[in-house]
């Protein structure tokens, strides 16, 4: 069984946890109703993708 040769320093444990972080996602702004959606997905606040309405959305 593979057993650590000796204990892991703050700075390289540190350097390996660096890409661990929180990304925003990447938004982008509707053709139809102007509102910010994440791209390559149906609009949720007026369900049109690629220019045609897919889904129904109630308007509250």
């Amino acid at each position: 069984m593979a057993v650590p040769k000796g204990k892991t320093s703050r700075s390289r444990r540190d350097m390996r946890r660096s890409h661990d972080h929180l990304v925003a996602p990447a938004l982008s702004i509707c053709p139809e109703c102007k509102e910010p959606k994440q791209p390559h997905v149906v609009c949720p606040h007026c369900g049109f993708y690629r220019g045609r309405q897919v889904i129904e959305v109630e308007s509250f």
